[in-house]
């Protein structure tokens, strides 16, 4: 019977991951960051976005005593899910796909590295350089301010996420600013 029970919780984790992360896709599709802020409208630029997103609710439940760590977990497998199933849509070839998925979660790995650190000592230059490496991938934004826009938007999303319920966003619910109001 305790398998069951398992499988039961396992299943609402599921739910919840999937649905905070849809949230985050939605927010990840404002357009705002990719006409003002000139992110890459492109595929890498929009995983690179969406990936900003994730990492930020990731952060959230990973503060959280359990389930919040589950409900992170959850998060990232229904990104990396979504990402398998996206990948295939687009015909990228079933031999092809787990190793895109790993460079995938590799750059995901690395950029939530890049931002934890300056997020957590509030290090906004080191922010706003790692914003610039990766969601430019090297290149100079289009609008110089863009980084610093992209850093304030992390850290006003991130006090958002901090103030609501654990409740709520273990119900699959999160909000999260409209992109124009968290770069002001």
């Amino acid at each position: 019977m305790s398998g069951f029970l398992g499988f039961g919780r396992r299943a609402r984790q599921e739910r919840t991951g999937f649905s905070l992360y849809t949230a985050a896709v939605g927010a990840a599709r404002d357009p705002y960051l990719f006409t003002e802020i000139a992110a890459p409208d492109t595929l890498d630029g929009r995983f690179d976005i969406i990936g900003l997103y994730v990492f930020l609710v990731i952060q959230r439940l990973k503060r959280e005593p359990e389930p919040g760590p589950a409900w992170a977990q959850a998060v990232f497998d229904a990104m990396f899910s979504d990402m398998d199933v996206n990948l295939r849509e687009m015909g990228v070839g079933d031999m092809v796909v787990g190793r895109r998925v790993r460079a995938m979660w590799e750059a995901f790995h690395g950029r939530a590295l890049a931002y934890s650190e300056p997020m957590a000592i509030g290090d906004m230059p080191a922010l706003e350089a790692a914003l610039a490496r990766n969601i430019w991938r090297g290149a100079p934004p289009p609008n110089a301010a863009s980084p610093a826009a992209l850093a304030r938007l992390m850290i006003a999303q991130e006090s958002c996420l901090s103030a609501q319920p654990i409740q709520d966003l273990g119900a699959g619910t999160v909000h999260f600013l409209p992109a124009r109001e968290a770069t002001q």
